[in-house]
């Protein structure tokens, strides 16, 4: 932001700081009603014609932006993608190992991502590994919503989950 002598616009539409219009002034006549009022000249309307400007104090107005970053970035839910890797052929236990850990990171609020890995020949046989995969969502739909279908990338296919909300 452009302050006080930083200023290059010879004319500005002026705003007092109780954002009252003063009218266009030159950029001296500003500083100087700045200066009596022992406050800055901050340029909010670069692009305007003519360019605006408002008598404030910069340091308090920086200090409220900074707070209300802050603010805003507390109240943020970060959601992180967790992944899951199955295989067209796995075995009872290892899903259910592989479901609770799913169900775990779901209910934490992070989104899963279920995918199967197919090696060799078993690229053949893409409806092994969908069932699988149908089955997992299935597993997960009282925690989660399909969010992606099961669908295939290069070796690999995957679905997506996202957390139910019901907080």
């Amino acid at each position: 932001m452009l302050l006080n002598e930083g200023i290059r616009a010879r004319e500005v539409r002026l705003i007092d700081q109780n954002g009252e219009q003063l009218g266009i002034k030159t950029k001296v006549e500003a500083l100087e009603i700045a200066a009596r009022a022992n406050l800055d000249v901050v340029l909010v309307a670069p692009t305007a014609k003519p360019p605006v400007a408002r008598i404030m104090d910069y340091g308090k107005f920086r200090f409220e932006q900074q707070k209300k970053d802050k603010e805003a970035r507390k109240n943020q839910k970060i959601i992180n993608l967790k992944e899951v890797r199955l295989s067209p052929t796995i075995e009872e236990h290892d899903f259910n190992t592989k479901l609770r850990n799913a169900i775990k990171f779901l209910e934490k609020g992070d989104k899963v991502k279920a995918s199967i890995r197919f090696r060799g020949r078993a690229i053949t046989h893409k409806e092994i590994g969908q069932r699988v995969l149908e089955r997992f969502a299935e597993a997960c739909k009282d925690v989660s919503t399909v969010e992606t279908k099961p669908k295939m990338d290069g070796r690999s296919m995957f679905l997506m989950l996202a957390p139910t909300n019901e907080k």
